[in-house]
């Protein structure tokens, strides 16, 4: 009788241990996706991938529904928490404040000041997940070849549009929020390239950072015009990114890639600006070696249109060759390890 109780103690402590381990593993894959929704180029959805956490955060965006809505006004709060999965949203949701707040702050800061490294980092990482989520398609036909290239190329075409101009209406706002969240659900559309290409980057991100160091009420109102946004596209894309996973996974995951891959044009490491729009004289500029150091000088009076990715010898300013080079077999590591790990590590709540 002893002996049991021994052997039943130390299950319980191992399953204790493993769910903590669970859950601190959650809240940094968390962070890791926060971090990637505010680096344009990169997509959260990516990361929620080869982090093997994709299919179950679908499923449990998706269990909001009309009968989750009826379940809670009848105050039926155990049933919804265990309907939407609510441990694992939690934990992942935490993780996702804390990385958006380490993104606005110190990814900001990088891409300042060493954007080559941090851009070479995420070729690193996206470079990587493409053959992993390949590997998983089980069966390989022409429509699946298909899809990816047709993905690569219209990913690739995306990322040499030129940005518009923003409107600051709240319906715009909006709008914006409900085209970007498409990130978080599709693995290769990063939220904040899209909103880099509506004009709204600038607008949302200065604010959100400008709010966690003064709130105001004005900003609180537009940043939470924006969440709504979030959500509602959310809620309607993500059935839609259900069912063709589950109805057509190879397919899918082809275009899924494909996106991924066509994605990498906009962040190889060393891009010169092409052409610039001089926001005080409404003057648009053609960039090349002769006048580039303007740019240098009086940055704030710019807007880059449109960037040429060139090689290291051809690049305007510091290539940092060696710390891009390790950054870029960091990124590589960080996906083999994530993928390894995630394989290791499913223990589920």
């Amino acid at each position: 009788m002893k002996r049991f109780k021994m052997e039943s103690s130390m299950e319980e402590n191992i399953d204790k241990l493993g769910k903590e381990k669970w859950s601190l593993s959650l809240i940094l894959k968390g962070m890791c996706m926060g971090i990637a929704e505010v680096i344009p180029g990169v997509s959260g959805g990516t990361i929620a991938f080869i982090t093997g956490i994709y299919k179950k955060l679908i499923d449990s965006i998706k269990a909001f529904d009309l009968k989750t809505i009826t379940l809670l006004f009848n105050g039926d709060f155990k049933k919804v928490w265990s309907k939407i999965n609510g441990p694992f949203l939690t934990l992942l949701l935490l993780g996702m404040g804390i990385g958006v707040v380490l993104g606005v702050f110190g990814v900001s800061h990088m891409l300042s000041e060493f954007p080559e490294i941090l851009w070479a980092f995420f070729f690193g990482l996206i470079l990587a997940s493409v053959p992993m989520m390949l590997s998983t398609i089980k069966e390989k036909s022409i429509i699946v070849i298909l899809s990816f290239i047709v993905a690569v190329v219209l990913a690739y075409i995306i990322t040499c549009l030129s940005p518009v101009e923003a409107s600051e209406s709240k319906l715009y706002i909006f709008l914006c929020g409900m085209i970007a969240i498409v990130a978080l659900v599709l693995p290769g559309v990063s939220g904040s390239f899209i909103l880099l290409l509506l004009g709204a980057y600038t607008i949302i991100i200065p604010l959100l950072k400008g709010f966690l160091s003064n709130p105001t009420l004005d900003a609180f109102v537009t940043l939470a015009v924006f969440g709504i946004g979030c959500l509602t596209g959310l809620f309607l894309f993500v059935r839609l990114v259900s069912k063709a996973y589950n109805d057509h996974y190879n397919v899918t995951i082809g275009l899924m890639s494909g996106f991924m891959l066509g994605s990498l044009n906009k962040i190889w490491p060393w891009r010169n600006p092409k052409i610039l729009l001089d926001k005080d004289k409404a003057e648009i500029i053609n960039v090349d070696n002769s006048n580039h150091q303007l740019f240098d000088i009086l940055d704030h009076k710019f807007k880059i249109l449109q960037e040429t990715n060139v090689f290291p010898n051809a690049y305007y300013y510091n290539d940092h060759l060696w710390m891009v080079l390790i950054a870029f077999v960091a990124g590589v590591l960080m996906v083999c390890l994530l993928h390894k790990f995630s394989v290791q590590n499913k223990v589920t709540i």
